[in-house]
């Protein structure tokens, strides 16, 4: 059996509380705790679940703090300013700072906390700026990597990598990623030392190396693949979201999950999809180790093995029908106590959010239980 907490933030004045239990199916809205303006994002604490960040995705934006109570429930601790308009990411660094990506004003703070204090917030943080050339920025999201910020910015077509200036919320840009012109990335993920990007407005997934600090503007890419659906209709789509799943003894290989969002003007009945990607970085054998998964390695050999490659690339394994509309977050449960067998994903505008069981090894999804009651669900996190 798994039963898991979630918590939902989205466009509304309210942060969410789901039950859900795998043994009876059930995926129930138990509290809506009132924020402030649109908690887009939300994200835990990495130490402590029972800390909980938000931002308010508004003109002059904002990030909380609050203590998840052993009920599901939230208390407000702290707010200060973003820094800037519309925030729509926020995440703690190991050093200490809560990061607000200010989409609307093409900048970003990096906030302290009050040293011990995870819940209280270093008031009148500077923040970084990337207005840089004609080109408008949106930055769209923070990943710490190596002793370094990456930031990719949906407007400017960069990636910026930051480091730490000195004190405490202080950093500054030391150099950045191009990206094609008109690409637009959005989200990131790094494993193995490779970049994975979604592109928002090409609607298209990369892979390339992480070229030394500061610049990599000439490094090829390893790949370059279209997000979209091979559906007939007419629908313009947008790349949002993207997750690797980590490697467990269920779920052995790494796979890349990637949300796709269609913006109409026409629409499937079926919902957005759930693309799933396999990445190939060349020639690999089989890494077994323990008796159970040696056991199983036995049984299903195909499944353990990294296949032969002729080089790197990407493979389309799947396109998953969600039922959603606008489909933009979504989160794999944690490897502790089996969580990582469920997906959750939400719509920002139809069909409410929805638990998937990952099946076929995660090669594929199948829906355990919907949950309508509210909409405008788009980001999540397992307590």
């Amino acid at each position: 059996m798994v039963k898991f907490t979630i918590l939902a933030g989205g466009f509304s004045q309210f942060i969410a509380t789901y039950i859900f239990d795998s043994d009876a199916s059930s995926l129930s809205l138990i509290k809506q705790t009132q924020t402030g303006g649109n908690p887009s994002w939300i994200t835990s604490h990495p130490k402590n679940s029972s800390i909980l960040y938000a931002v308010n995705e508004i003109s002059l934006g904002n990030l909380q703090s609050f203590v998840v109570g052993s009920d599901g429930g939230l208390t407000l601790v702290d707010t200060v300013s973003s820094g800037g308009d519309g925030p729509t990411f926020t995440n703690v660094l190991s050093t200490g700072e809560v990061t607000a990506m200010n989409y609307g004003s093409g900048n970003c703070s990096l906030v302290p906390t009050v040293p011990g204090d995870p819940l209280h917030f270093v008031k009148d943080s500077p923040v970084v700026d990337f207005a840089v050339g004609a080109l408008p920025s949106h930055p769209h999201m923070s990943l710490e990597f190596n002793g370094e910020i990456f930031v990719p910015d949906l407007g400017a077509d960069k990636i910026w990598r930051l480091v730490n200036d000195g004190a405490p919320g202080k950093f500054r840009i030391q150099g950045q990623i191009d990206v094609h012109a008109g690409s637009g990335p959005r989200h990131i993920a790094i494993h193995d030392d490779i970049l994975f990007t979604i592109n928002e407005l090409s609607s298209t997934l990369t892979a390339q190396a992480i070229p030394p600090a500061p610049n990599g503007t000439a490094l090829p890419l390893i790949a370059n693949v279209t997000t979209i659906p091979p559906h007939t209709f007419n629908g313009t789509f947008a790349a949002a979201e993207i997750l690797i799943s980590k490697p467990s003894e269920k779920f052995p290989n790494p796979l890349i999950y990637v949300s796709n969002r269609n913006l109409g003007p026409e629409f499937d009945a079926q919902g957005d999809t759930i693309a799933i990607f396999e990445f190939k970085n060349g020639t690999s054998t089989p890494r077994v180790t323990s008796g159970s998964a040696k056991r199983m390695f036995r049984r299903h050999p195909r499944h353990h093995r990294r296949q032969v490659s002729d080089g790197p690339g990407l493979s389309l394994i799947t396109h998953v029908s969600t039922g959603l509309k606008q489909i933009r977050s979504m989160n794999i449960g944690p490897v502790e106590g089996g969580g990582d067998e469920f997906l959750v994903a939400g719509a920002n505008v139809d069909g409410g959010v929805v638990m998937f069981r990952r099946v076929d090894w995660g090669r594929n999804l199948k829906e355990t239980v919907r949950n309508e009651e509210i909409a405008n669900r788009t980001s999540f996190v397992f307590i």
